[in-house]
């Protein structure tokens, strides 16, 4: 009887552990049926941002690991999800909503905003886990671009993000990826930090800031970039300046396409710093989009068409180029361009209005992950990108008026 009852409990763990496996699977099987069938981008529109809003304080925990088997190894020994990752998910969706609101005074979307405020600041507008990694100043920079919300209600908190950005500045005075890293300058502190740094350094009249930003920009280019091609590594080292992991993976040059963009956004147009940016804006711009694939996405390896298409890297340099026809000289190329990367995340998006295909967590330098699935960080640049369309489509109208 005994013997009987271990073997019964054996079975079920065994059918218990399968079911973790497939379960998942087949759940991303059902919810993609009937994927991309949205043609109206209003309808779009308010779909991904549903989704979004849905997502902010509720963000779903992203993969660290490729396993699709045998997951519950992973869940045992804590790495199958880390929480670390979880502030640029965060402010992509922040940053998505935010630009909603500039279209739809949603009372029901500040209401989500507020809530999700109170779960990371407390009443003095300090951090209430206060971050110790620099990806924590991208959600900041979000915080900063709320309109609804008195602009030092947070100053504890961004005092406090400024501070941290400045402690793990190393001795090529350039900001390190993790103070246990500072022999490496990755390509994704470009888009975590830099529109920060201008954007509090403009707000708060802080020259030091905006030195160290566009600093981080133009080493990066010199020393992380392919040689006259202006495609970024993903990190370089700082003591021999090499080149480390893969030219023209997605997501890094994403990465450097919107810490560039949004920093050029954020200088007032007379600042001396402005044209420095304006010209990398127009050699990344020319370089981006040659490798845009014909059905509007770049692949996670832009430079090779064999690979996959990844939404993030769609979703980011499509923000990029959107912006980027805010300079005459490449207007025409970039509209197109965007136009393209939205038509193109309109096809993969599910019917739940999720956008689907990004491409999962990296794992190390020059270690990239096969699978590809939902991004909340995606879901927010979706939703920004679309809703800056339809912001430049009421000041079109007013002019034309």
């Amino acid at each position: 009887m005994y013997i009987q009852i271990v073997g019964l409990i054996v079975i079920i763990l065994f059918i218990l552990i399968i079911l973790i496996d497939v379960v998942p699977l087949l759940k991303d099987w059902v919810n993609r049926i009937h994927i991309g069938r949205y043609n109206d981008k209003q309808l779009w529109n308010q779909s991904i941002t549903n989704k979004g809003i849905e997502w902010l304080n509720k963000t779903p925990k992203i993969k660290v690991t490729d396993n699709t088997r045998l997951v519950i190894i992973d869940m045992l020994k804590g790495n199958y999800t880390k929480s670390a990752i979880q502030h640029w998910q965060e402010a992509g969706l922040l940053l998505g909503l935010t630009a909603y609101l500039k279209n739809d005074d949603d009372e029901n979307v500040q209401k989500e905003i507020m809530k999700f405020l109170k779960s990371k600041f407390d009443h003095n507008g300090q951090w209430l886990n206060k971050p110790q990694h620099v990806d924590g100043a991208i959600l900041a920079y979000a915080v900063m671009k709320l309109d609804f919300i008195e602009k030092d209600t947070y100053r504890k908190a961004l005092d406090y993000t400024w501070e941290l950005i400045k402690e793990h500045i190393g001795e090529d005075g350039t900001v390190g990826y993790r103070k246990s890293m500072q022999s490496y300058r990755y390509v994704d502190t470009i888009g975590f930090i830099c529109p920060f740094l201008i954007a509090y350094g403009v707000r708060y009249k802080n020259d030091e800031c905006i030195d160290l930003a566009v600093k981080q920009i133009k080493m990066y280019e010199q020393y992380g970039m392919l040689e006259n091609k202006f495609i970024p590594s993903h990190a370089y080292k700082i003591e021999n300046k090499l080149p480390l992991g893969l030219y023209g993976w997605g997501r890094g040059l994403g990465w450097y396409a919107i810490g560039l963009i949004d920093s050029w956004r954020e200088l007032p147009n007379n600042h001396n710093y402005k044209a420095v940016l304006e010209e990398s804006v127009k050699n990344f711009a020319k370089v981006a989009r040659s490798f845009q694939q014909e059905n509007g996405s770049w692949n996670w390896t832009v430079t090779r068409k064999e690979s996959r298409p990844d939404s993030s890297t769609t979703a980011t340099l499509g923000w990029f180029m959107l912006n980027s026809a805010n300079i005459e000289e490449i207007s025409k190329e970039c509209l197109t361009s965007a136009e393209k990367a939205i038509s193109y995340l309109m096809k993969v998006t599910r019917r739940t209005g999720t956008v689907d295909f990004s491409q999962g967590d990296t794992k190390d330098i020059g270690v990239y992950s096969m699978l590809f699935n939902i991004l909340p960080f995606t879901q927010g640049f979706s939703i920004r990108l679309i809703n800056y369309v339809a912001l430049l489509g009421k000041v079109n109208k007013k002019v034309v008026e």
